[in-house]
């Protein structure tokens, strides 16, 4: 049985394939980022999982693309957990970039891929290799365009009474904003940056407000200054994407790129399917 996964900070998809690449079963936990996650937490989420524990011996091979593997030092702390749960299994990990890419290009395209989901991300593919320009530092200091980021900025407004009356009070509705909630989240329970990325579905759904509009386009564009331009590229390739925030706010990403003379290639909410086409594809 082979495994395929994809791990945003927020949830995981997992597919199951067979020997011959037909689908056996899907799957999902939350995520696995091993930047916030202890392995005690990791262990539980994979063990809670009925699929998964009923077939974590006829893994033999694993392919997991994941928020917060960037580093070696991050793969080889998840992979060394996988190891102890899927006892029979050839383990490949591998950062969420390459996941989109997989599922975003042709055949020798060369392209920009980014990741806009609870995180944010960006790389240049060349046809055969990666190049990341900027190494990220997490959802404290990068991360712009990304949910967290629209949540912070939208916590961050709110207290300081520079949101609209009419959404504050709208926003209050529909959320716990007590001071003690939002501390408690940010500063003593796992993921404080899938926390914050939950309140961005609020500005999605109250997209076509002004202040929303702001807000958006705002994010966009110091994604697109601080990621997108790093690639000199950027002028003569697609541009990809990949994730819930493009793909909800893709009209509004589609009017930025084209305000930064830049090309909108695919958006896509997620990356599985393309995934594991992509690996469907190896077996031919």
């Amino acid at each position: 049985m082979i495994l395929i996964v994809d791990s945003g900070a927020t949830k995981a998809d997992w597919i199951a394939l067979d020997d011959d690449g037909n689908k056996m079963f899907m799957t999902q936990t939350l995520g696995l980022s091993p930047e916030v996650l202890t392995k005690e937490i990791i262990d539980e989420r994979l063990a809670n999982n009925f699929e998964l524990y009923r077939h974590r011996k006829d893994v033999t091979q694993l392919y997991f693309y994941g928020a917060g593997c960037g580093t070696q030092r991050m793969r080889d702390f998840l992979k060394d957990i996988f190891k102890g749960y899927f006892v029979n299994a050839n383990i490949s990990v591998k950062e969420d970039t390459y996941a989109a890419i997989y599922a975003t290009i042709t055949p020798d395209e060369s392209a920009i891929v980014c990741i806009l989901g609870t995180g944010s991300n960006c790389s240049y593919w060349d046809g055969k290799q990666l190049v990341q320009k900027v190494t990220s530092l997490g959802y404290i200091l990068m991360d712009d365009c990304s949910g967290n980021y629209f949540g912070r900025q939208l916590l961050r407004d709110y207290y300081y009474r520079k949101t609209p009356s009419k959404l504050a009070t709208k926003f209050a509705r529909e959320y716990d904003l007590d001071e003690d909630t939002i501390k408690n989240n940010l500063y003593k329970q796992p993921n404080p940056n899938t926390y914050l990325a939950t309140f961005a579905r609020f500005l999605i759904q109250n997209k076509d407000e002004e202040y929303s509009q702001r807000l958006i386009k705002k994010g966009m564009q110091l994604f697109i200054d601080n990621a997108v331009k790093q690639y000199e590229q950027s002028k003569h390739v697609p541009v990809h994407f990949v994730g819930s925030i493009a793909f909800y706010l893709q009209d509004e990403l589609k009017q930025v790129m084209e305000e930064n003379g830049l090309m909108l290639g695919k958006v896509l909410r997620r990356p599985i399917d393309g995934l594991v086409e992509y690996h469907k594809s190896l077996f031919e």
